[in-house]
């Protein structure tokens, strides 16, 4: 059982690139790539030691999300006629799953691969009203348990956590010199359930110490984005980006316009623009000014929260560094946040006998 394994690191090495690992929430806790010169630096936040991590001093660094990756508003959702409830971890929304979503649980190790390609494959069950155990503000007073109904009339029924029993499976591979593949699969046993999954890793292509990624360029392959209220969810509009400070479809520096956005990006973008290769739409490209350093994303998945470390204040990290306010960039491929809630966004539910696939391609090179 995953429960019985314990937080372990593991590291792929091609000879080029090296990427340390750990299945405490499938995460990647460092990622080395040459810049122009050759010289090797650690280009994604995150700590030495496995503690931080498993004391939750750290947002979300380098970690797989999940079930539900994002919002979802009020942390309700009804499926089927039933209503779930979901714990308000970022008020007033559940966020990455909840209060221990897939970001903090021990992965079993499935698989690992030597050699060229070197691999590691994790595997996870997530339980059928997994993050359930959680206080409702009900009168009369009820006492839950996983899963428990309730019954407020008789045509509602409520439930606590996520529904059905899911097994996940995430495999990172190193598939040439300075290329990363993530295969994440899931398959939901005996319920329909949302599922989306992203991972959340937080990049700094001049090194993960080297400061703001403002200089920083950035090009997305999504001309719409999915505009946000007050709390950060969908308002279920699909808009375009074009005059507007989110227009990242041609290169622009991330820094000229990140003032017009408050405190930063942190807005779903609609991957609608069409470049493929393999079947996987090209997502986004950065690029480094200082060390030359570039990352073409490439994904499955339909949309892409691209997120400038607003919330990052003062995090103790790797060698000594202290990570601030846009010390870092995520691009992460994934569902609309709250499509469970928008008729209109592109369906998270996935069906007891189909799979959920969502594959990501990190290509590192210079120039």
């Amino acid at each position: 059982m995953a429960s019985e394994q314990k937080p372990e690191l593991f590291e792929l090495n091609n000879g080029t690139m090296q990427v340390k690992i750990t299945n405490y929430g499938a995460t990647i806790t460092s990622l080395s790539v040459p810049d122009k010169d050759g010289n090797l630096a650690d280009v994604v936040l995150g700590c030495d030691s496995l503690e931080p991590y498993l004391k939750g001093a750290v947002p979300y660094f380098g970690c797989i999300v999940g079930r539900v990756a994002n919002r979802i508003k009020d942390g309700k959702f009804t499926l089927n006629g039933i209503e779930y409830q979901l714990p308000i971890n970022k008020p007033p929304n559940s966020l990455h799953g909840g209060h221990k979503g897939f970001s903090k649980k021990v992965w079993e190790v499935a698989e690992r691969k030597e050699g060229k390609t070197p691999s590691i494959t994790f595997k996870y069950h997530s339980q059928d009203g997994e993050e359930g155990s959680l206080s409702l503000d009900l009168s009369p007073p009820l006492s839950l348990c996983l899963s428990l109904p309730l019954s407020f009339n008789s045509s509602v029924t409520v439930l606590t956590g996520y529904p059905g029993d899911v097994s996940v499976t995430a495999t990172y591979t190193l598939t040439s010199s300075t290329t990363m593949r993530l295969d994440m699969e899931a398959v939901p046993e005996n319920k329909p359930t949302p599922i989306n999954l992203a991972q959340h890793t937080y990049w700094n292509l001049a090194g993960h110490s080297s400061g703001n990624i403002l200089d920083h360029s950035i090009q997305i392959w999504g001309s719409h984005i999915t505009p946000v209220d007050q709390n950060t969810v969908p308002t279920g509009e699909i808009t375009p980006v074009k005059a507007t400070p989110f227009d990242f479809t041609t290169e622009k520096k991330i820094g000229t316009s990140i003032h017009e956005v408050g405190l930063g990006y942190d807005h779903n973008y609609v991957l609608d623009c069409g470049v493929e290769k393999e079947g996987l739409k090209h997502a986004a490209k950065v690029k480094d000014p200082s060390s030359s350093r570039v990352l073409n994303l490439w994904t499955t998945a339909p949309g892409m929260q691209f997120y400038t470390a607003n919330y990052v204040n003062g995090v103790a990290g790797k060698d000594g560094a202290v990570y601030g306010k846009h010390s870092g960039l995520c691009l992460e491929t994934q569902g609309y946040p709250n499509a469970i809630n928008q008729p209109n966004f592109p369906s998270i539910v996935i069906q007891p006998g189909e799979k959920y696939q969502h594959t990501m391609l990190f290509e590192f090179s210079v120039e």
